[in-house]
């Protein structure tokens, strides 16, 4: 029986699409339907970059309670990849660019997502972490 494949969204592609940007329409309608996957990072800095923008008043305080009780139902939807040893020892690293490790753990947790037939397609809006996706051989999905 062939496993199960998915979409894999990084941060960025996730907040745009929570945020209800441009860009998250876009994706929302391009995930339609379809199986998401990420790391278990992803809503530890989903949350951060809430607390940040909140902050710096890009969000109401009604915006940033409805965004985060959003997350943490969101959870249910993604088949997510803990953050492990096995990830972090994965031998996958870009060629050219030297991603921030937040990055390092989307583009790993991706790679063993992949590795076992279970990636369709890699989404993120951020050009460097494409590029670096790029490098490693995941299916970019645009």
């Amino acid at each position: 029986m062939k496993p199960q494949r998915f979409v894999y969204l990084d941060t960025s592609a996730y907040l745009a699409v929570l945020l209800g940007e441009k860009s998250g329409r876009e994706i929302k309608n391009l995930i339609e339907k379809k199986p998401l996957c990420s790391s278990v990072f992803l809503f530890l800095e989903a949350e951060r970059n809430l607390i940040r923008l909140s902050r710096e008043k890009y969000l109401s305080s009604d915006d940033f309670s409805k965004c985060l009780v959003r997350i943490r139902e969101d959870v249910n939807i993604f088949a997510v990849r803990e953050l492990d040893l096995e990830v972090c020892q994965l031998s996958s690293f870009p060629a050219v660019k030297t991603p921030r490790s937040a990055d390092l753990v989307h583009l790993r947790t991706a790679v063993w997502f992949k590795d076992r037939d279970m990636l369709d397609g890699f989404l993120t809006l951020d050009k460097d972490q494409k590029h670096s996706a790029r490098e490693m051989s995941l299916p970019i999905l645009e």
